[in-house]
């Protein structure tokens, strides 16, 4: 329900706000996009076996034979995983305005983007795979997004478990076009990486201004606060131990890869979110895009030295 006041609210803006970002949300207001969701999951839980059917329609789902697709309807396990996903997902109408949201930004953006057919399915909770988009084709496996504290995820870590959240899941999608347009990293230092993420970061504020950027990142609100009111110290621990253009591998498992927490070496270790190289290359791609006038196509293929430069960036005391 929050979610969705959220949304009217949003929406009011666009009708009567008039700055540029106003204007940019009026705009996208107008894009028509046919956006086609196909509850795969469903269909399959009421299948009654007529796998023959589902193949014809889905035959890119079906690389096994059919043996293997009946199992899995009498199989227990599968079927309370299937009773779990109906029990969050009765209906799929809120995410579906969400992605209409996000398909018009991007049309806004990229006028050349063709919407893909939606397609949730259940993938045995392949956490690492929760969102696929293939060409036409967008998969998301819903029992991916059940809720950190749900049974099925007891024994994972928690910094996985809070990104199994229904609320992350536009960002999700987000994210997987964000890949296919972002180039990656030219160079191997630190800042190259971190900046190549903030690119990404930096689409998912055009893409979708209706989240908030704790959703964004897949951040939870403490997460951000804290690396708000700490970038920068964060900021001052790069630059004084030089590890901008140190192109040690170690840094990325230690500030931008998934984990529970950075790996500072220090005792502020345990406080602090998994990623805060990504949040730093966020804020350094926003600063650029405050100081300089290019297009969100350009800011893609611009390389991450003159973003650094051109930034002008001071963290935030």
């Amino acid at each position: 329900m929050e979610k969705r006041i959220f949304t009217i609210l949003w929406i009011l803006i666009i009708v009567f706000g008039c700055n540029e970002g106003d204007k940019v949300a009026e705009a996208v207001s107008k894009i028509t996009v046919d956006v086609q969701i196909a509850r795969f999951d469903q269909e399959f839980a009421n299948s009654g076996g007529d796998i023959g059917t589902l193949r014809a329609k889905y035959p890119y789902l079906f690389p096994a034979p059919d043996s293997v697709w009946k199992a899995k309807l009498v199989d227990s396990i599968q079927i309370e995983l299937r009773e779990e996903v109906a029990r969050e997902f009765p209906d799929f109408d809120e995410e579906a305005d969400d992605l209409e949201l996000l398909f018009k930004h991007i049309k806004y953006y990229f006028p050349k983007f063709d919407v893909p057919k939606v397609i949730t399915v259940t993938n045995d909770v392949d956490y690492e795979s929760r969102v696929i988009l293939a060409d036409s084709l967008l998969f998301i496996g819903l029992d991916n997004y059940l809720g950190p504290e749900h049974k099925f995820y007891v024994g994972f870590q928690n910094y996985v478990a809070i990104d199994l959240d229904r609320q992350f899941m536009i960002s999700d999608v987000a994210a997987e076009f964000a890949k296919k347009i972002v180039p990656g990293p030219r160079g191997r230092s630190f800042l190259s990486r971190a900046i190549y993420y903030g690119k990404q970061l930096y689409l998912k504020d055009k893409l979708i201004p209706f989240l908030s950027d704790a959703q964004k990142i897949g951040y939870s609100e403490e997460q951000l606060h804290w690396a708000l009111n700490n970038e920068e110290p964060i900021w001052r621990y790069f630059v004084d131990r030089e590890l901008l253009y140190d192109t040690d591998r170690k840094l990325a498992q230690r500030f931008l890869d998934s984990a529970p927490f950075s790996k500072f070496g220090l005792e502020l270790d345990n406080e602090s979110p998994g990623r805060v190289g990504r949040y730093l290359g966020w804020q350094i791609v926003r600063a650029f895009m405050d100081n300089n006038t290019v297009s969100l196509s350009q800011l893609m293929n611009l390389p991450a030295e003159e973003i650094f430069k051109k930034s002008n960036y001071k963290p935030k005391k």
